[in-house]
């Protein structure tokens, strides 16, 4: 965290230090306001990362926003003010955080993304806790004031830091973690504390890294639930949860209990003196289904306010979950997605499993706390099935309730446990609630209560924002929805603004925004405002406006703001008395009753204005209740508004003002009864008289009039006796009169009917004609009729009549016969029905009857009902058929009353349809499949439809007799599965379903197309992927703009879809129709149901683009290409550039009718080869390349003869007889010369022989005499350097970490000795002693001792082993290191060491003798493998110091002087002399020897002759030097050449130089830099060197073997041998030979240095006497007695065991290392040349014959002649043994217990038992599990014990106690 980078805020008038582009960006999102409904977005801030968690200061008004890599401080107003970088980091989740002093990490650490997993805000401390994913969730303390800043510097410096102060949050980006801060009373002093809850994430999660370390840090440091303490002015007890001793504040579920607890925590919050957590429980295969997977959980919190009691609450006590159920029955959501407390009701959004599906829930808090009151009192009552204990780590598994004895358990204890109810409980039946709101892809909820109503706000998981109104049964009134950010997931959490709860804060993906909860001005009037149900909005009286309650300035006046309580029936209105006013009246004053909610007027200025600016002052006469009753003055009549020009009247505004606003409107008319006269003038009676308003008729005067006191005539009202006009708007009147007793009016012989006959009705006739009278004018003998439609005319009152085959006027007939023809039916549909009838039956004919009630049908017995609206007057006619008992087939008889009957010409038959089967049986849930049905009889009746669960249609496509095909609709959300079909006929419930039914599946989806682009001209197929397209029947792909194309289906994954051809280059979108059905992208394939807020662009849109057609011509762009018919053609064809990646199968390529077999050299060449005969053989074939719908002709091949051919078939044939004749005289040459040569090579490699038996003479009488005076020296000097005892143990035990110190980069520190500078040797970790650094734990030293005292005991170390050999990651690296851990652990009792390791032998031997027993020890695979290893390293190490020791260091020293002797290649490091194959010098280089007279200064000794060749560099001359000085010395104590100079004093008056390996003088050869060398100086014989200590050491190049050999060179190059070979005998004199000629000089080292080797092999394979192997014999017994015991009598298995345990265990672990034995330099080639040695000791204990060719390795031939001689001598060994007198029990423990004696106090055992415990607490779970299932181990506590360790090493002495 200290390495993250801080933007700190600039000054407050300069902008914040955001990226230029980031901030023009938050700018723009803060200026952005959006609305939709009511809800509108006021600011926004975005974030480049993705958002995690946001937290509100109701202080400050700040909002912190915690992001993946940041954190950002906001204004209430999403500013930014400061930025603070907190990643990525270096991090690994199996290391400790770095914050944790010496906490090294064997694992890799990498970059990793920081999430923000807690964001708190301690206002009282001014802190704000931020923790992230790395670092295995620690915690940070930032100031409130600027984030930037750290607040708390944590961990303090010199301060006890311990892992569980680290881990705090989950350090997975996909872990939950939930946390709040609270504040606790102790005694005078109120303390900060923090409440987490954090998702497992250690070993046997699914968080935890995969095939790595089962190193778990999380089970012992990061409870589930934990409360910290969070007092900033102690840092040392931060976020440390054993706050107090007395205190309990973990949580824990067991690690055996977790896979059955898997807790996803989903919010943590306060409410009251509780704290609740919601989180969700995924049990494993063993968790009991009854149990919940919703939880909420409570623990009581010490408030601020002290308690009753002193005790502090413990978190154990408290707890108590239960669960909570959305929904019963069939209709469960299962998984908590986000909750919202509102007092008195908890709501929560659910989710169901695997579905989009989600719902609205609420509980109420008083049902929780009743629950829990009775779980309390029922656990107390002893055992329950309601309630159970939870598997908790700190209070122990009971399982059950206990019984308390009889006791009244006080409030206190029922809300809060107590001491005797510490257990944390958990309710077995949940709370359950009926859903109150279902919609798909909720995913969080905010609740506030608006004026007794609930409001609801819920985001949803594609980015929208939905407002919900409930009344008070919870049922939604309205909703509004609001778009956010396209496809971004509202976070679970959001929070109103503490200031202002009108507002709203969320988060999204990439964004936060601040929300006004409320738009209240969109409503312009009082009914709109109050009718749209939002309970944020009322109406404001006095302001005249929509607003909420707080920005109504009356508001607090009674019935000045209206709300939706209320009603629009409380709009104020007015109404005025009187409503219409003439304009001549002397009126002055107008009444106004005012309704509605309006608040008391008295004392306010009230005014009428009457919009013309012209304003009265009005006055109250009565306050009665909410009706207000006033006068409003009129204005006089000249500043009255003006009647317009062409009317007679207007109507006048008037509005009651208060304060100057307007709160209540209407109007009333002014009208001019004289006007109305005068605009109407030939209508100027009636228009006057028809008037709403009161007018009268002066017929003296012809005028209109108001007033009838002043009309000067006789005045005319309304009356029935007035006189009627009639007006059909032709300008012309006609007079009109009442029919004598009829309802009826005569006008010039029109027929005008009305409806009723009264007085009032003849008053409306004359003012209201157009829209009253109601005028038809009909005409007999209109249309086609017959007689009977003649008659029916009747029922309309046409007086109409049927005469002379005509229908005419009755007054035109004479005389009038009313009966009429026999019925005639022409067609009947349909002609067949089911037998339960109810068809609706069309008969079509003539003379069906005058009337309805005239007509009867039948088919056969069963009547068919008529239905008299369908009826049309003797054409056509509708009945329903009855039900028949059985089929039948009849006609249709129509009867007419008096006129007969008539039949049908056609049948009508009653069938049973059937159904048989449906094809296909499931679709998508979105729909669209097009689902066939076949039966008999499937098109009877007269309305079909086929029905889907029987609630939804299948819409017919298709209907005949046999087939039904339809369209399957969308399934319904609730039966998205199984639905049965049936079909239902003419509207009757279904009867027969069929057997089988259609199941709903899940949407096709398609991820991918490719490719993406496509030639103009189309036709390219498209490959759609994605899953299930077997439910697809027809595809299409449109692409947008461009055109359609249908697809094909190839499998269930795959489509592949031609493009459209387009006209122009562009990019397009292309989308997709499955079904029918437009994709709209993966989230809709689950559900299919999408929500209402999806707007046009979705996520199934794909880019596409369209490129230019590709180009292509022939190679030579020829157009005309000629071609012999029966001969190949092969045509070469060139692509233009083009972007589209046309693949090889995309291509064909045509000539004529023959299709081209084609072939691709590369991208842009294609070649088209036809090797049979073209179709045509004469004229013009066009070559045309297809791709797609892209056919272009690019060359035309013309046909020709076949002359040619012939001759040049004949031209190529003599060619060829020539070639071959020089071809074989070429050979013959050759032959004899390779004879030739291959005689000569014969003579040369007779005189290589000769050459090579004379160096071995020579060799070996010149190593004899070395190897005598190197034995002399020996005697003279300290003897054979030997390591010390615990030296060797290190090495041997602990071999790698031995050679990686060895080459570690330390420069050696020298010491000053009379005999010259010494280097100090190192000392390994292991032979110090061991003090417990400072941060150690008090009690680690105890936890040590008592860990040791475990190890002692038997049954646990080996069920120790066992357990942690059974994890499949506890590497054989790890085996071997605990192995040799417990043998210095253990090196002080090796009685007991042995005694356990016969016992890990035994169960190998076990396992092994039912597999495979040979092949037991072969390899050190497990823990007892390599004990018994070190185990013969301790108990061999005597014998090897006294017998082998010196034969040993003998035949090194031979091999190191036989390797010398010749020329060694400083920089490959190969030898003219060596036992390997791959370090030989395959070179004949002249190499001369020299003896040097060299001085030391510094050294107390006389020069020393010094024999070195002239071929060495100056880094092998100075090796040579200081071998002559220091071979009585160990190498440990000798200088490195690189620190020494060599200097030459050449004499004659020439100055000394410096000899280097490298200066100025240095030669190229061949490009490469040639070392210096003896004979580069010309160093002559008996030189005199002067060797000195270098002051310090030189930034030099470094050895020579490290050295670039591209750059340099010695002898001869790397991989160029060869050919340095040919190169260096081209210019010499020298014979030339072949390379492996130089193989014969590995028979001369191996002849020089047999004696060595023979007299080593003997020394190992030999018993003496004085010191025989004791523990070889011991061991071989065992060996033995275990092979009888089994039944195993094969005594190659027993030998193999013996080879196994001892040779190849052992000994050739030391031949190969003999830097284990001796401090030597061992350098390359002499562990290259050991290997042969190795190999061959191998071969000669091994029981199988070798089978060695020419092809064998030189390495396995080399000894061939020697290995049968040396198996007689193992087997001899071995014989030598088992004849050895038995060894009891009681010799080889004294034995052992002087082995033990002799080397007591070498070793650090406590260092040992500490590394042993690391791997003990790494795989705790597991040792603790074996250790309960072994019945020993149980007996004795070992588990106990165990965690005792644990306990005190780790500090952890409470959970200690709590075990206990």
């Amino acid at each position: 965290m200290s390495r993250t980078a801080a933007r700190v805020p600039r000054a407050a008038v300069a902008c914040p230090s955001l990226p230029a582009a980031l901030l023009l960006l938050l700018l723009a999102a803060a200026s952005l306001t959006r609305a939709a409904g009511a809800l509108r977005v006021r600011q926004a801030f975005s974030s480049p990362s993705e958002t995690n968690n946001f937290a509100v200061d109701a202080t400050s008004r700040r909002v912190y926003v915690g992001a993946v890599n940041a954190l950002y401080q906001l204004s209430g107003a999403l500013a930014p003010e400061a930025e603070q970088r907190t990643g990525p980091v270096s991090d690994s989740a199996l290391c400790h955080a770095p914050q944790l002093p010496h906490a090294p990490c064997e694992h890799a650490r990498a970059l990793a993304d920081n999430h923000n997993k807690l964001l708190a805000l301690d206002g009282a401390q001014g802190v704000l806790v931020a923790c992230g994913s790395v670092h295995q969730g620690f915690c940070e303390l930032r100031s409130l004031e600027n984030v930037t800043r750290v607040a708390v510097s944590f961990p303090p410096q010199d301060a006890a830091v311990f892992p569980s102060m680290l881990n705090v949050a989950a350090n997975h980006a996909n872990a939950s973690t939930a946390g709040l801060v609270f504040r606790v009373r102790g005694g005078h002093r109120v303390s900060a504390r923090l409440l987490v809850a954090a998702t497992y994430t250690g070993a046997g999660s699914d968080f935890f890294p995969r095939n790595l370390s089962r190193e778990d840090l999380r089970f012992e440091n990061t409870p589930e639930i934990a409360i910290r303490a969070l007092d900033a002015s102690d840092p040392t007890r931060l976020f440390t949860y054993d706050i107090n001793p007395s205190e309990d504040n973990v949580l824990k579920i067991k690690q055996e209990a977790k896979a059955r607890n898997k807790l996803s925590f989903v919010r943590a919050f306060a409410e009251n003196t509780y704290a609740y957590v919601a989180m969700n429980r995924d049990g494993a295969g063993g968790a009991k289904e009854s149990e919940p997977n919703s939880v909420l959980a409570r623990i009581c919190l010490d408030a601020e306010v002290p308690s009753k009691t002193a005790e502090a609450r413990k978190l154990t006590e408290s707890y108590v979950q239960m669960g909570l159920q959305c929904g019963a029955g069939g209709n469960v959501y299962g998984r908590l997605v986000s909750v919202f407390a509102a007092e008195p009701y908890l709501f929560a959004v659910f989710a169901r499993a695997g579905s989009r599906r989600t719902a609205l829930c609420a509980f109420r808090f008083a049902d929780v706390e009743k629950r829990i009151h009775e779980a309390r009192r029922n656990c107390s009552s002893g055992p329950n099935g309601d309630v159970r204990v939870l598997d908790s780590v700190i209070q122990g598994s009971g399982a059950e309730c206990e019984a308390k004895g009889v006791r009244h358990l006080q409030p206190e204890q029922l809300n809060c446990g107590a001491a005797h109810l510490q257990h944390p409980l958990a309710l077995q039946k949940p709370l359950r609630a009926t859903p109150l709101y279902e919609a798909p892809g909720l995913s969080s909820v905010a609740v506030e209560d608006v004026h007794n109503h609930t409001v609801v706000f819920l985001g949803t998981s594609n980015g929208w924002l939905r407002k919900l109104s409930l009344l008070g049964n919870f049922s939604v009134a309205n909703q509004w929805s609001l778009r956010l950010a396209a496809g971004e997931s509202v976070h679970h959490v959001m929070t109103f603004d503490p200031n202002d709860r009108n507002y709203l804060y969320l988060m999204t993906t990439h964004h936060i925004f601040r929300v006004q909860v409320a738009v209240c001005d969109q409503y312009t009037s009082c009914s709109d405002c109050l009718s749209a149900s939002d309970a944020y909005c009322g109406w404001c009286t006095l302001e005249s406006r929509c607003s909420i309650q707080e920005e109504c300035s009356t508001g607090g006046v009674a019935r000045s703001w209206i709300s939706i309580r209320e009603g629009p029936q409380q709009c104020p209105s007015m109404t005025f008395t009187p409503a219409e006013l003439s304009r001549t009246a002397n009126i002055t004053n107008v009444g106004i009753l005012v309704d509605g909610s309006v608040p008391d007027l008295d004392g306010l200025d009230l005014e009428c204005d009457y919009g013309v600016g012209i304003a009265t002052v009005a006055t109250v006469h009565l306050d009665d209740g909410t009706a207000k009753i006033q006068t409003c003055p009129l204005p006089p009549a000249s500043k009255r508004p003006e009647i317009p020009f062409g009317k007679d009247h207007i109507v006048v505004p008037v509005a009651i003002k208060v304060n100057g606003t307007s709160v209540v409107s209407g109007n009333f008319i002014i009208y001019d009864c004289e006007r109305t006269g005068e605009i109407h003038r030939k209508t100027a009676c009636t228009s006057c008289l028809s008037t709403k308003w009161r007018c009268y008729w002066d017929q003296q005067q012809n005028s209109c009039v108001s007033d009838k006191d002043k009309a000067q005539g006789l005045v005319l009202e309304v009356s029935i006796d007035t006189q009627l006009n009639c007006d059909f708007g032709n300008g012309q009147s006609y007079k009109a009169h009442w029919l004598d007793g009829q309802s009826a009016v005569k006008c010039s012989g029109v027929t005008v009917s009305i409806a009723t006959f009264s007085p009032h009705s003849v008053s409306s006739l004359r003012g209201r004609h157009e829209t009253m009278l109601i005028v038809e004018v009909y005409s007999c003998s209109g249309g086609d009729s017959d007689c009977s439609q003649c008659w029916g005319r009747e029922q309309q009152e046409h007086l109409c009549a049927w005469c002379e085959n005509s229908c005419r006027p009755r007054d035109q007939c004479q005389p009038i016969r009313a009966h009429c023809p026999d019925p005639t039916v022409h067609k009947v549909r349909p002609l067949s029905g089911p037998l339960r009838g109810g068809t609706l039956l069309t008969v079509q004919g003539r003379n069906l009857g005058r009337k309805a009630e005239d007509v009867e049908v039948y088919i056969g017995d069963v009547p068919c009902n008529l239905v008299p609206e369908s009826y049309t007057v003797s054409v056509e006619l509708v009945c329903e058929t009855g039900a028949s008992p059985k089929p039948l087939k009849n006609k249709v008889e129509v009867r007419v009353r008096e006129n007969g009957m008539g039949h049908s010409t056609e049948a009508f038959s009653y069938v049973d349809p059937r159904l048989d089967n449906l094809i296909p049986k499931e679709g998508p849930i979105a729909g669209g499949t097009r689902l066939t049905i076949m039966g008999t009889s499937l098109e009877a009746g007269s309305a079909v439809k086929v029905k889907v669960n029987g609630t939804q249609d299948c819409g017919i496509d298709k209907l005949s007799d046999d087939i039904i095909e339809c369209w399957m609709p969308p399934a319904v959300p609730d039966h998205a599965e199984d639905v049965s079909v049936c079909v239902e006929y003419d509207g009757k419930p279904c009867e027969s379903h069929l057997s089988s039914t259609f199941s709903y599946k899940n949407n096709p989806t398609i991820s991918d197309i490719k490719p993406k682009k496509s030639y103009l001209s189309g036709g390219r197929l498209i490959s759609v992927t994605g899953q299930s397209f077997d439910l697809v029947q027809k595809a299409k792909m449109e692409v947008l703009g461009v055109g359609e194309s249908n697809c094909r289906i190839q499998s269930p994954n795959l489509l592949e879809c031609p493009s459209p051809a387009a006209s122009q280059s562009q990019q397009v979108t292309a989308q997709f129709y499955l079904n029918g059905i437009l994709f709209r992208g993966e989230s809709h394939a689950s559900t299919g149901l999408d929500l209402e807020e999806e707007e046009g662009t979705h996520a199934g849109l794909f880019l596409f683009e369209y490129v230019e057609d590709p180009q292509f011509y022939t190679a030579s762009k020829e157009k005309l290409i000629k071609h012999h018919p029966g001969e190949p053609l092969l045509l070469v064809i060139n692509k233009g550039p083009s972007q589209l990646d046309l693949t090889e199968e995309e291509y064909s390529v045509m000539i004529g009718s023959d299709l081209c077999d084609i072939t691709f050299n590369n991208e842009q060449m294609i070649y088209c080869t036809i090797n049979r005969t073209l179709s045509s053989r004469t004229g013009e074939l066009p070559v045309t390349v297809r791709v797609g719908n892209f056919h272009k002709q690019i060359a035309v091949v013309q046909m020709g003869g076949s002359e040619l051919a012939i001759i040049v078939t004949v031209a190529v044939c003599c060619v060829l007889l020539l070639l071959c004749t020089v071809a074989l005289v070429v050979y013959c040459t050759k032959s004899r010369r390779a004879e030739r040569y291959w005689q000569k090579t014969l003579l040369q490699m007779e005189e290589m022989e000769s050459q090579i038996r004379e160096e071995i003479r020579k060799g070996f009488a010149e190593l004899q005499t070395d190897m005598t005076d190197l034995t002399k020296e020996l005697n003279r000097s300290q003897g054979i350097p030997f390591l010390e005892y615990k030296q060797f143990v290190t090495r041997t035990f602990f071999p790698k970490m031995c050679s990686d110190y060895e080459r570690s980069l330390v420069q050696p520190v020298y010491e000053n000795d009379p005999q010259g500078p010494r280097a100090l040797p190192e000392t390994h970790p292991l032979l110090q002693d061991w003090q417990p650094s400072n941060t150690a734990r008090p009690n680690m030293e105890e936890g040590i001792t008592l860990f040791s005292t475990l190890l002692n005991n038997k049954h646990f170390l080996i069920t120790f082993v066992h357990a942690l050999e059974q994890q499949k990651d506890f590497a054989v690296r790890d085996r071997c290191n605990l192995a040799s851990l417990l043998t210095i652990a253990l090196h002080g009792k090796l009685e007991y060491y042995t005694s356990i390791m016969k016992e890990l032998l035994v169960d190998l031997i076990d396992a092994s003798a039912s597999k495979n027993p040979k092949l037991m020890l072969r390899r050190t695979e497990s823990v007892v493998e390599k004990m018994l290893t070190n185990w013969m390293s301790i108990c061999m190490y005597s014998y090897l110091k006294e017998t082998v020791g010196e034969p040993f260091f003998l035949l090194l020293c031979a091999i190191k002087q036989q390797i010398n002797k010749g020329s060694i290649d400083a920089i490959t490091g190969k030898a003219r002399y060596t036992l390997n194959e791959e370090w030989l010098l395959r070179e004949n280089i002249e190499a001369k020897p020299l003896n040097i007279n060299v001085s030391f200064q510094g050294f107390g000794m006389d020069s020393v002759s010094v024999r070195v060749m002239n071929t060495d560099t100056i880094c092998q001359v100075k090796e040579k030097i200081l071998e002559a000085f220091y071979k009585n010395l160990p190498f440990s104590q000798w200088p490195r050449e690189e620190d020494v100079d060599l200097e030459w004093f050449p004499g004659g008056g020439c100055s000394s130089r410096i000899l280097q390996d490298l200066d100025n003088t240095s030669v190229m050869e061949d490009g490469r830099k040639k070392l210096n060398t003896v004979f580069h100086y010309k160093i002559p014989e008996g030189a005199s060197l002067a060797m000195s200590m270098k002051d310090k050491r030189e930034n030099t190049l470094g050895r020579a073997k490290d050295l670039d050999t591209e750059k340099y060179v010695h002898l001869v190059p790397l991989h160029d041998e060869l050919a340095e070979t040919k190169k260096s005998h081209r210019h010499s004199h020298r014979k030339k030979v072949l390379p492996e000629i130089y193989l014969t000089r590995l028979l001369s080292t191996k002849g020089t240095l047999q004696k060595f080797l023979d007299d080593l092999f003997q020394a190992i394979l030999s018993i003496p006497l004085e010191r025989p192997p004791l523990a070889v014999k011991y061991f071989f017994d065992f060996l033995e007695e275990q092979a009888d015991k089994r039944g195993i009598t094969d005594p190659d298995t027993l030998h193999i065991w013996k080879t196994n345990s001892l040779p190849l265990r052992f000994w050739v672990n030391i031949l190969k290392n003999p830097q284990f034995v001796f401090d030597i330099d061992k350098t390359d080639h002499m562990d290259a040349c050991l290997s042969v040695i190795a190999q061959a000791f191998i071969d000669a204990c091994s029981i199988s014959d070798l089978q060695l060719g020419k092809d064998s390795p030189t390495n396995k031939l080399l000894y061939a002649k020697e290995i049968p001689e040396y198996k007689k001598r193992v087997q001899c060994y071995y014989k030598q043994i088992q004849e050895m007198a038995p060894l009891s029990e009681q010799e080889m423990n004294a034995h052992l217990a002087e082995e033990s004696r002799k080397y007591r106090n070498e070793f650090n055992t406590n260092l040992a038992l500490t590394e042993i415990y690391k791997y003990a607490k790494r795989y705790r779970t597991q040792v603790v599990n074996a250790l309960d299932s072994n019945p020993t181990a149980r007996r004795t506590q070992l588990q106990h014990k165990f965690e005792q360790v644990i306990a005190l090493v780790e500090d952890n002495i409470y959970e200690c106690c709590s075990e206990a």
